[in-house]
């Protein structure tokens, strides 16, 4: 089995600064991408930020500039969200791309950390 553990979601006042964490476990061989998704109610699921094993980067452009992504090991991405707006608050989701040791290429998700900003 592979899961992933996200911690580091709360309340923060506009302008504060939140970090995420996601480290995976399991049967993996190698990971490929690690990145963060989130989904606010009443909108689909979007792309914040992805690191590769190569270390290249992608950003939404809405957190260019405020969000770094970033990867302690070859199993933890953190995720530094910095000049937190209303409309950053979301569910944010850790998702994993790696090549397992008994399959093959797969994809996992986190069970997600609620962001909420707000006064």
């Amino acid at each position: 089995q592979v899961q992933l553990v996200e911690s580091g979601g709360g309340l923060v006042q506009p302008g504060g600064s939140l970090r995420l964490s996601c480290v995976a476990s399991g049967s993996i061989f190698s990971i490929h991408t690690m990145g963060w998704y989130r989904q606010a109610p009443g909108k689909q699921r979007e792309l914040v930020a992805a690191i590769t094993r190569g270390e290249s980067t992608n950003y939404a452009d809405s957190v260019k500039g405020r969000f770094t992504i970033s990867r302690d090991n070859a199993n933890t991405a953190y995720l530094r969200m910095n000049s937190l707006k209303p409309g950053d608050t979301a569910v944010y989701y850790c998702n994993v791309q790696y090549v397992g040791w008994e399959e093959g290429y797969l994809e996992v998700w986190g069970q997600g950390t609620l962001v909420t900003v707000s006064s």
